[in-house]
């Protein structure tokens, strides 16, 4: 036997287990007898056909599935982790109504501790040992919880290596508004610069003129005096 065929053997042999324990799941899957459905992780291939008595039985490798359901092996600790939002993280290919069938399956179907337990200790001790290990896990996760908290106020208060989300938003909005204000700066000063080149050009030239460092300068009262000349003879008829 292949291991992809194996792998698919093992997968529906294990969700039989949960099926036999609920009727409506092998009624909703009895309507799909003879379907196939191919999980493909882009490694790896789960392939599974559906018997007519509503369980699951290995799929052969070559027939071609009614639906495919496509799922990146990251994904699955948050799929585990979440089942009820499973199948936003997929991509479903193929028959409509059966992969909504499977998505109300993979919410539905529960794995119950007390029906196994129940074979080898009875009703009473089944449903005794299942709570004490669900009280168990549930304060594991509370201690673990409470210590990440204590770990983290830590790293923040005490030592300050970590930074509060909100210290980081407030950071980043600051950073918007300094970007803001410099692009708003830069467009007035581009804008003012505009603005005195063009009062500039519309400016008329002014001619200066050099007088030579030799000329005589006259004053305005200066101009139109007679200025009398004194010759040697006396003789001034020649300044009119």
């Amino acid at each position: 036997m292949s291991p992809q065929r194996t792998l698919s053997a093992t997968a529906s042999a294990t969700i039989n287990h949960l099926l036999a324990q609920e009727d409506w799941a092998r009624t909703a899957l009895r309507r799909h007898n003879g379907k196939l459905a191919c999980i493909d992780t882009g490694h790896l291939q789960v392939r599974l056909r559906v018997a007519a008595d509503g369980l699951l039985e290995a799929g052969e490798p070559d027939a071609v599935p009614n639906v495919t359901i496509h799922v990146k092996l990251a994904d699955l600790p948050l799929i585990a982790q979440n089942r009820d939002r499973a199948f936003s993280y997929v991509r479903i290919e193929g028959d409509a109504e059966f992969a909504n069938t499977i998505s109300q399956l993979s919410k539905g179907l529960r794995w119950e501790p007390e029906h196994d337990l129940e074979r080898l200790f009875g009703p009473i001790g089944a449903t005794r040992l299942a709570g004490g290990a669900r009280s168990a896990v549930a304060n594991a996760r509370a201690t673990g919880r409470r210590l990440a908290e204590n770990l983290a106020e830590f790293l923040v208060e005490e030592q300050p290596v970590l930074v509060r989300p909100n210290d980081v938003e407030e950071f980043g909005a600051d950073v918007v508004r300094l970007r803001d204000d410099v692009e708003r700066a830069a467009k007035r000063i581009a804008k003012l610069e505009q603005a005195l080149a063009q009062k500039a050009a519309q400016k008329p030239a002014t001619a200066v003129i050099v007088a030579p460092a030799n000329a005589i300068v006259q004053t305005s009262a200066q101009r139109g005096a007679v200025i009398p000349t004194t010759r040697p003879s006396g003789d001034t008829t020649l300044d009119s």
